[in-house]
């Protein structure tokens, strides 16, 4: 090593973009285990899942109309589960700026097979809002996860749309303020900003949402697990805790101990503050170096959450020997940039993470970028 080793390290280096930190305080011992080894439609298991569902709904302020509800596989399972049930109405419109987005239009054309409108912009770039057409159905990342780009806001969301809009929001949940007027369908899973575990995704529905349900039943077979009607109406049921399949409880619980935190910290706010907070400290480390950038070139939708890095003549090479250096020092973890995204640094600035161990990891970027020179 050719530099002086860093004197103060994070305490927490857990800067992955998913799973992500777990919040301040979380240890295992902490865990309500009372319903483990219990059955998951049993009287205390219903009430652990409607508690849950509670929270997510007073900490995400949705109004009345709108339903939310836990499903099986994670964000994707939710976001399947709302394209396969919905789409085909209408005309469809996808947007592409990162690979979630693709794997969206992916499916659209070659799973559901709709013929969508596809408009697309690079790593880095958010395509021109302008160009959709709201008679469509239309399909988004609020913030891309592998590029650190999202949308502004809701503002380019038509108050007359006739289509719906579905929003993969799974980065953006309970970092920004989302105006739920505008959304339609929204799906996300407890591993990103709530520093949950994985593989079960929450849905959110608006009475939009629900209208098509009970008024369109699409010309292609569902699987179980991704059927939201019977006798041609909402199955209510799963949004009051009864799950279409055997949920883990321990995510639940896991879930339920980092909404409790997330109350404790001031709800809502509170999150989106320890987000700006983080995102803000790791703008001053970016300011302060040349050699640093941000892939997402505007700071109007640029991703407070998952905040992708450009190095200065990185390669691929470059980029995994730099994130490998920090993990061998126990520093920083998983920080590389997303495998299809162009080379760089990707850093969770989520509210489970505090914002001195991101002031802390600035000084270690140096370390790393002057040993691998």
């Amino acid at each position: 090593m050719t530099n002086k080793t860093p004197a103060v390290r994070p305490a927490r280096p857990y800067f992955s973009s998913g799973p992500c930190a777990k919040p301040p305080g979380w240890d295992a011992d902490k865990i309500d285990t009372r319903i483990l080894g219990r059955s998951h439609r049993s009287g205390l298991g219903k009430e652990r899942l409607r508690y849950c569902i509670g929270l997510m709904r007073g900490m995400l302020e949705l109004p009345d109309t709108h339903r939310i509800g836990i499903v099986p596989a994670s964000d994707t399972g939710a976001f399947e589960m709302a394209m396969w049930s919905m789409l085909g109405q209408r005309p469809v419109t996808a947007l592409a700026w990162e690979s979630f987005g693709e794997g969206w239009v992916t499916d659209t054309v070659k799973q559901l097979q709709l013929n969508p409108t596809v408009i697309r912009a690079d790593y880095g770039q958010l395509p021109d809002l302008k160009q959709v057409d709201w008679r469509h159905d239309v399909l988004f990342t609020w913030n891309g996860t592998t590029s650190g780009v999202r949308v502004p806001d809701g503002d380019w969301i038509a108050d007359d749309r006739e289509g719906l809009s579905f929003a993969d929001a799974t980065s953006a949940v309970f970092a920004y303020d989302i105006p739920w007027d505008k959304v339609d369908v929204a799906t996300f899973s407890w591993q990103k900003v709530l520093g949950g575990e994985g593989a079960h995704g929450v849905l959110i529905l608006g009475p939009r949402a629900v209208e098509r349900l009970e008024s369109f039943t699409p010309d292609r077979p569902l699987p179980k697990i991704f059927r939201l009607t019977k006798g041609g109406k909402l199955i209510e049921s799963i949004f009051t805790g009864e799950t279409i399949n055997t949920p883990s409880m321990l995510a639940v619980e896991d879930a339920i101990f980092a909404l409790e935190w997330a109350n404790s910290v001031g709800g809502l706010q509170g999150l989106m503050a320890r987000t700006d907070a983080n995102a803000s400290a790791l703008g001053r480390i970016v300011a302060e170096r040349e050699w640093l950038g941000y892939l997402a070139s505007d700071p109007s939708t640029r991703s407070k959450t998952s905040v992708c890095l450009s190095v200065a003549g990185a390669n691929a090479d470059v980029i995994k020997r730099f994130a490998k250096l920090l993990e061998q020092e126990d520093v920083a973890y998983d920080i590389a940039g997303y495998r299809d995204a162009p080379p760089g640094l990707r850093i969770w600035c989520g509210a489970t993470v505090d914002a001195a161990d991101i002031d802390a990891l600035g000084p270690w970027l140096d370390w790393a970028w002057e040993n691998l020179q």
